[in-house]
């Protein structure tokens, strides 16, 4: 008996419990708590009758892997493709799906500057190795398997490192600035330096290109300048013209602008070329008038004096260390109707970690995208900085980076944020689904190590995150409908999050901190949620009452009556009372469940015990307050401490004694859930591994292998079709149901194979011996092989007219002469096979007699190559060289020592029969006759 029944006469549990021995034993706390989900399925000893069939196979769907970890960020012009990287490779990624493209193959060293040419075709990466890499960019959407390989690298391309470098507006050319204050510029397509700019004061921080054209005169050739910072805090405006090129001219910059106090760190020119802004870490956006040296440029003066230098028409105070400034396309729409297009409007983004929207005429901030945030700590406020902006006029968009590896998407028009990737989850503890009113398991919701809680959309991987606690949040829950989230924390605290309320025909989503739970001394390491949810004509409604587990060894018992479904973005947060509090356990908390039918708590601790309580809650109805608590307790009793033994075990909750012993792991398991009705459970290790266990038999179905590191996060969908791990590699891995697509596929390769089969007799029927050996190849059965060869021989043995074949039969022997690369190569590897075996020696020997006459060494070597050739088109990795010589040695080594052996026998028989042939003829045989 799996389970404790509660049917009407029989003894309560609570008094079943006072008859179990007080005796406690060590158990494994991270398997009790799936303990009381079999009420669920089995709430009697009745066996359901239509069980479902038992799940055999997972498949790795998809997965959420780290997509940026530091360094420089781009993006193509219309925002549906990004470059970001992770350690010392480059990534490109569909901003739309979030699946990774490629990789792009890198040197081992850090990146150091990164572009994107406006055309999308060019990469180009400068690296600690002082390198130039020059890459591709790839045009399909189908993900790559190999890296990307450069299509050209300078191995030195400056002296120093280059943290800064730009691509101008045609993707011709590329200015790169380096530390030790020297600016090139490239020629992309041919690989070569155009100019070199020195003069520098140090580290060049900010680099732009002014590429305009006077509209009111058609006839001006546009020319090309480049724009420079550095540390020195100088502007410094050059001519990109033929006397300025390499080798030729002083180089000089035509002017040099002084105004910054400290390093720029942007740069921009406006459209017409008569303006251009730069902002720095002196907290200051300086506006500078270009149009005294354009004016200049069009009178054809060659001096420099004071009248064609550009002048400083304003300054902007911006109140923080700014990273990023931009100036808008002067018809940027900002609220959704059309706008005067002389506006000067320019972005900013720095140490506050929001992007704004200034006005360069009145100085004035016009809006800000990122909310500002919470109070949390200085360190975290430094992790939230912005590192970089990237502005998308093809979309009227956005892209703010920040120092905590998020890149956020911001609707210039709606002011809102349309999409955010995260691009580092470190380590992952907890994870749970989340569902939507449309629909069910919709997002996924993430604990992390960090106080913020990443919620993930499914479909496209768009997050969110939510912020409230101000301490690492160590773990989630979610209740029945799934439309709410439950999280505890080291900040003593825990938190109800629901969605937000949108507007009618609102994109966007997000989640608000409904209620808060606040009474505990220590960390709140585990929770759960009641499991019951809705009304007896099916709405939905919340979670009536949740538990917290804490290291301070107490549990609470928490009304949620008064807790909304949805909340307000300004709404402040419901403060939920607490029902009762039992002192539960003599160390941490670690693990808290409910049973499906809100009747039993199980709870888990470092002290090495599991307890089981029944639950007591009455709602408040007319008046009346909520009361409730978990009442008497039992223990399970048997198990190692922690789950150390590796093993999972299943505990009948009526004696709680162990019934089943699942062993498979090669270290601690630290999660485990149902599946399937009860009949089998998946667990997830310290191991990295995931497997999926039979109950019934205690065997494991199948295992799950993504991870490189502890698994500690592990949730079934509402359909268990999927499950997803997340581990401390900070990947998070989507495993769907393919138990059906592998049958059907298994059954669709019988099918074949029998049709095959059949068709090969068919063929030996007719003799058509060229296309029974074709098919017996091709269904790789050198048994068939073997046999059509052997029975070839014997019929030639037996025939009593002489024959010219080499086989035996002269069909086969043009079959043999004809056989395509591939399939003598494969047949070939079959005769190394049979040589190896004395009693099948002689086929092999025959069948390679015949080849080495039938065939030139230069077809048995085309061969190999055909089949390495082949094999490369059909894994994606053609260009491999010599690996076709390389297995025709590898064949030839393994027959000759086998042949020798084959011929040395053969030697020592023919030897046994001349003493046969001696003693029975001759005097031999007179000699055997005088004896007899």
């Amino acid at each position: 008996m799996f389970l404790a029944k509660n049917e009407p006469g029989s003894k309560s549990f609570k008094a079943r419990l006072m008859e179990v021995s007080p005796i406690r034993r060590p158990i494994a706390i991270k398997i009790i708590v799936m303990a009381s989900r079999f009420l669920q399925n089995f709430p009697t000893m009745s066996v359901p009758s239509n069980r479902p069939k038992l799940k055999t196979a997972f498949k790795n769907a998809r997965a959420i892997a780290p997509l940026y970890t530091s360094g420089p960020v781009a993006t193509t012009q219309n925002g549906s493709k990004i470059v970001t990287c992770v350690e010392e490779t480059a990534l490109l990624t569909d901003v739309s799906t979030g699946i990774e493209i490629c990789r792009f193959a890198g040197d081992t060293e850090t990146i150091n500057s990164m572009c994107l040419s406006p055309s999308a075709k060019h990469l180009l990466v400068f690296t600690a190795s002082l390198s130039l890499r020059i890459f591709e960019v790839p045009t399909t959407e189908t993900p790559l398997a190999k890296p990307v390989q450069p299509i050209r690298v300078v191995a030195r391309a400056h002296d120093a490192p280059v943290h800064v470098c730009k691509v101008d507006p045609t993707s011709t050319y590329l200015a790169s600035g380096s530390a030790d204050g020297v600016v090139k510029v490239w020629d992309i397509t041919r690989g070569f330096i155009t100019h070199v700019f020195k003069g520098h004061g140090g580290v060049v921080s900010a680099l732009a290109f002014d590429y305009h054209q006077d509209p009111s005169s058609v006839k001006q050739q546009r020319k090309m300048q480049l724009i420079t910072g550095s540390i020195d805090t100088r502007i410094r405006i050059f001519e990109l013209t033929d006397s300025a090129s390499r080798g030729t001219g002083t180089q000089k910059p035509v002017a040099v602008l002084e105004g910054h106090v400290s390093v720029p760190r942007g740069l921009d020119v406006s459209q017409d070329g008569k303006w251009l802004i730069s902002g720095g870490r002196d907290s200051v956006v300086l506006v500078w008038d270009l149009s005294p040296m354009q004016q200049s440029n069009a009178k054809g003066a060659k001096g420099k004096g004071k009248a064609t230098a550009p002048t400083l028409a304003k300054t902007v105070p911006i109140l923080e260390r700014v990273e990023a400034v931009g100036l808008l396309r002067p018809d940027e729409d900002l609220t959704g109707s059309s706008s005067a297009a002389d506006k000067l409007r320019f972005y900013t983004g720095g140490e506050n970690g929001v992007v704004k929207i200034w006005d360069a005429r009145e100085g004035n901030v016009l809006f800000t995208l990122g909310g500002d945030q919470n109070k949390i700590s200085d360190d975290q406020e430094t992790q939230r900085q912005i590192v970089d902006v990237i502005y998308l006029p093809a979309t009227s968009s956005i892209i703010s980076v920040h120092a905590d590896q998020n890149i956020m998407f911001h609707s210039l028009s709606t002011h809102s944020l349309t999409r955010q990737l995260i691009g580092f989850n470190d380590e992952i503890v907890d994870a749970k689904f989340l569902s939507s009113p449309a629909q069910r398991d919709s997002h996924l919701a993430l604990a992390t190590n960090s106080s913020l809680i990443r919620i993930y959309s499914i479909s496209d991987f768009d997050a969110r995150l939510l912020e409230g606690h101000t301490e690492i949040v160590l773990c989630v829950d979610t209740g029945a409908n799934g439309t709410v989230l439950a999280s505890g924390s080291k900040d003593k605290s825990a938190r109800i999050w629901a969605p937000l309320k949108l507007n009618d025909g609102d994109a966007a989503w997000d989640y608000g901190c409904a209620a808060v739970c606040e009474g505990h001394a220590e960390s709140v390491g585990a929770i759960a949620l009641s499991r019951q949810a809705g009304t007896p004509d099916g709405v939905a409604s919340h979670p009536g009452f949740m538990f917290t587990g804490s290291q301070d060894r107490t549990i609470k018992m928490w009304d949620l009556s008064e807790v909304p479904l949805t909340c307000a973005d300004d709404a402040e947060p419901v403060k939920c009372k607490s029902l009762s509090t039992l002192k539960a356990h003599e160390k941490d908390i670690n693990a808290l469940d409910v049973s499906p039918n809100d009747r039993l708590l199980v709870s888990g601790s470092q002290d090495r015990t599991a307890n089981v309580y029944e639950i007591d809650y009455s709602a408040g109805a007319y008046g009346r307050a909520a009361r409730g608590g978990p009442e008497a307790g039992g223990d399970m009793q048997g198990a190692q401490a922690r789950g150390g033994d590796k093993t999972v075990k299943l505990w009948n909750l009526d004696d709680f004694t162990c019934v089943k012993t699942f062993e498979g792991h090669t270290n601690s398991v630290l999660r485990v859930d149902f599946l399937n009705m009860g009949m089998q459970l998946v667990s997830s290790g310290s191991d990295g591994l995931v497997k999926l266990w039979n109950v019934k038999d205690e065997e494991c179905a199948t295992t799950m292998d993504n991870h490189t590191d502890k698994v500690w996060a592990l949730t079934v969908s509402h359909d268990e079709r999927t499950v997803v791990s997340a581990a401390a590699d900070s990947v998070v891995t989507f495993w769907e149901d393919c138990t059906e697509e592998q049958e059907e596929e298994k059954e669709t390769k019988r099918a074949d194979l029998v049709l095959k089969e059949q068709d090969f007799l068919n063929y030996l029927e007719l003799n058509d011996y060229r296309k029974a050996i074709q098919l017996a190849i091709s269904m790789g059965q050198p048994g068939r092989l073997l046999n059509l060869f052997r029975d070839i021989r014997a019929a030639a043995a037996e025939s009593s007219e002489p024959s010219s074949s080499i086989t035996g039969n002269s069909s086969v022997d043009e079959v043999i002469r004809t056989l395509g690369g591939s399939d003598l190569a494969k047949l070939l590897r079959y005769v190394r096979d049979w040589n190896t075996v004395a009693k099948t020696s002689v086929v092999a020997q025959g069948v390679l007699f015949a080849i080495m006459k039938l065939r030139s060494a230069d077809d048995v070597m085309k061969a190999f190559g055909d089949e390495v050739n082949e094999t490369a088109l059909v894994e994606g990795t053609l260009g491999t060289n010599g690996a076709g010589g390389t297995a025709l040695k590898e064949m030839v080594d393994a027959l000759i020592p086998y042949t020798e052996r084959h011929l040395a026998r053969m030697e020592r028989l023919v030897q046994e029969s001349y003493m046969v042939d001696y003693v029975l003829g001759g005097d031999g045989r007179r000699d055997v006759r005088r004896r007899i």
